[in-house]
């Protein structure tokens, strides 16, 4: 019996049991995140007149996600790394797969005049973009610990840059360019981690800037937004973000509280998506601002701690990835809504309603949770 293995890569007799801060961190982040859809939804709802049954669809459908993601995280957090080594190219060409699926007549799914989700039956719909984000890591991570003499023999970054730009490009196919930068600097950072030299890194980021470029300045809805970023006084172009830093600032220091007193929130147009962080800070002012960030800060810290203490080079590598994506889209979102940097469309982790975020989220954290069994006992220590 002390030999059998279930999913783990140890006997059972000598498995560490997975980090148990970042489980509590995530279930605090997911915990606030479905607070705060469902009083900015229902309180949409009191305000508008709205059935609350129909209301709280999102709501429902949110934590339906949640559910089904909370189950990806535990089945990920218990398997075994030669699985998951074994199927890394399987993954990524399931993403490119999916990204492709939108393009398919009464299958992919159109709004906006963009193509970016598909239909799954009797589940709703699918953001293929996320899954890129997910594989892209996951490549990369593998990627790099394959190939140890990155250093003395750097053309082998070239078969890893390819697959960057491929899986960029599939998503700029389906006209998300936010999508599409956040996922080529996720793998940019992956690079420089890896410890691959400035010489390639340069020159691709300037091929790559120059391509940005380029894409915005062809899109007529691209540069209107980055005129509006700078324009910031245009109530018509920015009237989103005016209205979201409103609702922030009326939370003043301890919050409005909850529920329909929430009356800027209310003209934020579609607030449970990306302005969703409008929100919390009406609703718990500074203080909540601040505890927010000061469990997002607990998380980052400890997952990044975990990353340069596993044993496992192929994991440290990965939770690197995984916790630079769910913590620089946390602090981009903020600023987005907060009207720091131009509109993104990058969702807010745990925060924004939407499934597939949150799926892909949770098994980001499933294999986290993984990583952490591989700790050796040597390094590891109390919170």
């Amino acid at each position: 019996m002390n030999s059998f293995k279930f999913f783990t890569d140890k006997p059972l007799s000598r498995y560490r049991t997975a980090d148990s801060a970042i489980i509590i961190l995530t279930i605090l982040l997911w915990g606030i995140g479905m607070f705060t859809l469902y009083f900015s939804v229902s309180g949409e709802a009191i305000s508008k007149g709205l059935f609350s049954s129909e209301a709280m669809i999102l709501v429902k459908k949110q934590f339906f996600s949640s559910v089904i993601g909370f189950m990806v995280m535990f089945i990920l957090s218990i398997l075994r790394f030669e699985l998951v080594r074994k199927y890394v190219h399987v993954v990524v060409l399931i993403s490119i797969a999916l990204c492709f699926c939108t393009f398919i007549p009464h299958f992919g799914m159109e709004l906006n005049g963009a193509r970016r989700w598909i239909r799954i039956p009797f589940i709703g719909s699918f953001q293929p973009t996320e899954a890129v984000k997910f594989a892209i890591v996951l490549y990369l991570a593998r990627y790099f610990d394959h190939q140890y003499e990155l250093r003395e023999n750097e053309r082998r970054l070239v078969p890893a840059i390819f697959v960057l730009f491929v899986l960029t490009g599939v998503v700029l196919m389906q006209k998300d360019f936010s999508s599409a930068a956040f996922v080529f600097m996720l793998g940019a950072c992956m690079f420089i981690i890896s410890g691959a030299k400035f010489g390639w890194i340069i020159p691709t980021g300037f091929i790559a800037i120059l391509l940005g470029i380029l894409f915005v300045s062809l899109n007529s809805y691209r540069l209107n937004r980055l005129i509006a970023f700078m324009h910031p006084e245009d109530a018509d172009a920015n009237y989103q973000i005016i209205a979201a830093k409103r609702a922030i600032t009326n939370g003043g220091f301890f919050g409005q509280g909850f529920g329909s007193g929430l009356n800027k929130t209310f003209h934020v147009p579609e607030v449970q998506s990306d302005c969703i962080f409008a929100a919390w800070g009406e609703a718990m002012g500074f203080v909540g601002v601040l505890a927010y960030f000061l469990v997002l800060f607990l998380f980052a810290w400890r997952s990044f701690r975990l990353s340069g203490r596993t044993t496992d080079r192929f994991a440290s590598f990965f939770v690197f990835g995984y916790a630079l994506c769910i913590v620089s889209q946390s602090i981009m979102n903020v600023a987005v809504v907060s009207g720091a940097i131009p509109t993104t469309g990058i969702p807010l982790p745990f925060f924004s309603s939407g499934g597939s975020s949150i799926l892909v989220t949770f098994a980001m954290c499933g294999l986290i949770l993984n990583a952490s069994r591989f700790v050796s006992a040597e390094t590891d220590d109390k919170f």
